[in-house]
């Protein structure tokens, strides 16, 4: 079981993320870190945990208003050991090109922001690409022709449910294991929701290669030990 800490940046800094709602996310207030800056909270979760991952949303970047690609650049040069999965609403092909060929992170193509799925599509045979099949409540976000379309899924593949992103309200089990079912070949990613080392052994227990997680990890609810023994 692999976890995932979320990274979810606004203005320069880690912001807070519950149920989806970005308009009202503030910076973050963790006892992990003494600011919300991307390097200091950073810093504060690798404390935990030696993670080798951390999911980054620019949400600057998927709103179309900037980005944060310096902060990006300065997490890949302070954390050389950490891989960075970046979901920054790219969505054509050049794009996509320039975002790889600029050496920042691997690139999290969200349903969400996606047009078509013609990127998706042509990305599916390159391991440094992930899908992000993004729900909010039973509403899938995208064209449905990603959804339905399995076999242009990468290998590597995010369940996001946004309603429950910093709810306590558990994983969306039944949904993952419906996708599970489709592509048993594929790691699954379960988003939103974790609360603690026992969702993340029923995660397991269902097949689930691993888990994005962040208010767990800031309230304590989710230890480095507990994260250890998985």
């Amino acid at each position: 079981m692999d976890v995932i800490p979320v990274l979810d940046l606004k203005d320069g800094v880690v912001v807070h993320a519950h149920m989806g709602r970005r308009d009202q996310y503030r910076p973050i207030e963790t006892p992990l870190s003494p600011t919300s800056m991307p390097a200091d909270v950073a810093r504060g979760l690798l404390a935990v945990h030696p993670f080798k991952t951390f999911y980054v949303a620019d949400l600057d970047a998927i709103e179309r208003k900037g980005n944060n690609n310096g902060a990006l650049a300065r997490l890949r040069d302070d954390f050389p050991q950490v891989a960075l999965w970046v979901d920054n609403g790219v969505n054509d092909l050049r794009g996509a090109r320039q975002w790889l060929d600029a050496d920042l992170g691997h690139l999290v193509l969200g349903s969400e922001t996606q047009s078509d799925n013609r990127l998706v599509t042509r990305c599916c045979g390159d391991e440094r690409v992930i899908l992000s099949l993004d729900y909010r409540g039973d509403t899938f976000l995208g064209p449905v022709a990603i959804r339905d379309n399995a076999d242009a899924w990468p290998s590597k593949i995010i369940v996001m449910t946004l309603a429950r992103v910093g709810s306590k309200s558990g994983p969306d089990v039944q949904r993952l294991n419906t996708i599970k079912s489709r592509v048993p070949e594929k790691q699954l990613f379960a988003a939103g929701g974790i609360r603690d080392a026992t969702d993340l052994a029923t995660l397991a227990h269902h097949g689930i290669a691993g888990a994005l997680v962040a208010t767990s990890l800031h309230n304590g609810t989710l230890t480095g030990a507990q994260i250890a023994s998985l």
